[in-house]
């Protein structure tokens, strides 16, 4: 992998890998935790205002086609601490890839009538989110789970806010943040002289310093719970904690903790709660970690008399891990050394990654991943369970009425 910076002090990372097809990331460094109690949301809705007309196509349509007439897709997707475009498309076709991406990025126009198209998109989304209690569990459990990181606000914001954001507050936003000091670019794929390419694509991305953000570290725990009724068939559960950010070493544990609980159909929650009990058809484990926060939590969905049992083995698991076999300890580090290399395959999965660790610190981090992961021992696993997973949980459920 290379790594340039241009003069404007937007950084590329370029993996040279051969392959028919071309990945390329634009990530900007802003997200959902960037924002305040009045601007909820804005972060995604300027995401979906950049696919919505530039100064030399008329719209969504005219954007999305350029790239779909030749087989590639175009997409994007905004989290808590940063928002990414994303084309992949044949080599051959690379520099209108990037032409697309830096029209979006550099001149997009934000007409008044598509502020308000993509305003009611949105707020049936929220709808959509609240429809479906897979997504609802998590937004109930991170309100739940922090009480300052801004990590407790949905991303896509609150009907309140987003109902209320105006277009010139969505222009401020995007002037303030879309800068090339708080940009990545990255391309994964078999193609030449990307330094140059970029350079003259992306020169007009301003050279400002962003706005300062200050970070909200939490790392105590205490039990809670919160839970809701709704129309249901089933009622659903997230068991979890505050755990640490990327760079602390222990977030390697906790990925590899999750490589023995909640790993596919062989993971100890899935053969514990529905191959043995038949408590539950989804069950499985989530471990997120960013630059200020991390978390650690187990998910299910159960009839709402299973749900004090499962919580019981759930605990009982964890306990269980401070006696891991060396084999079931090895299982675990070659499911995440199989997950981390067949990701490398799908050229987008890669540069998402190499745009993520180089907005966390930098992209070189990842090359050492599963090095880290190797030399993690069970006493690690141990200290990693008597500090976060114990009876201090943050519970949401969305139980059937």
């Amino acid at each position: 992998m290379k790594k340039y910076k241009l003069k404007n002090g937007l950084t590329i990372l370029h993996e040279q890998k051969k392959s028919k097809s071309v990945a390329i990331s634009v990530l900007v460094k802003v997200g959902s935790n960037h924002e305040n109690d009045k601007n909820r949301g804005i972060s995604h809705f300027l995401e979906h205002m950049l696919f919505e007309g530039t100064r030399k196509r008329k719209d969504s349509r005219e954007i999305t086609n350029e790239i779909e007439k030749i087989g590639g897709d175009i997409n994007a997707y905004t989290t808590t601490d940063r928002t990414v475009y994303y084309v992949k498309i044949l080599k051959k076709h690379f520099d209108k890839g990037l032409n697309v991406l830096s029209d979006m990025i550099q001149n997009s126009v934000f007409r008044e009538d598509k502020v308000e198209k993509e305003r009611k998109v949105i707020l049936k989304e929220i709808d959509m989110v609240n429809d479906q209690p897979r997504f609802l569990q998590w937004i109930l459990f991170q309100k739940a789970l922090f009480r300052k990181n801004n990590a407790r606000h949905a991303t896509y914001g609150t009907k309140e806010t987003v109902k209320a954001i105006t277009r010139e507050e969505i222009i401020t936003y995007y002037r303030n943040h879309y800068l090339a000091s708080n940009t990545i670019v990255t391309i994964v794929g078999d193609v030449s002289s990307v330094r140059k390419k970029i350079e003259g694509h992306f020169s007009r991305v301003l050279d400002l310093a962003p706005p300062k953000y200050e970070e909200e570290l939490e790392a105590k725990n205490t039990k809670k719970s919160v839970k809701i009724k709704k129309k249901l068939n089933n009622s659903y559960m997230v068991l979890g904690y505050k755990t640490v950010p990327r760079l602390n070493r222990e977030s390697y544990v906790l990925d590899l903790i999750h490589g023995i609980l909640g790993r596919g159909q062989s993971g100890w929650l899935f053969e514990e709660i529905r191959n043995k009990h038949g408590l539950a058809y989804e069950v499985g484990s989530n471990h997120e970690a960013s630059k200020d926060y991390g978390f650690f939590a187990v998910y299910t969905n159960t009839d709402k008399k299973n749900i004090r049992k499962i919580q019981k083995i759930i605990m009982e698991l964890f306990q269980r891990l401070k006696k891991i076999s060396d084999e079931e300890l090895k299982d675990a580090k070659n499911y995440i050394e199989g997950q981390f290399y067949m990701d490398n395959e799908d050229n987008f999965r890669n540069a998402d990654k190499l745009g993520y660790w180089e907005m966390i610190k930098e992209a070189k981090l990842a090359e050492n991943y599963v090095k880290a992961i190797r030399k993690l021992t069970k006493k690690d696993i141990t200290n990693a369970v008597n500090k976060f997973l114990n009876k201090n949980y943050t519970l949401a459920v969305i139980e059937q009425s």
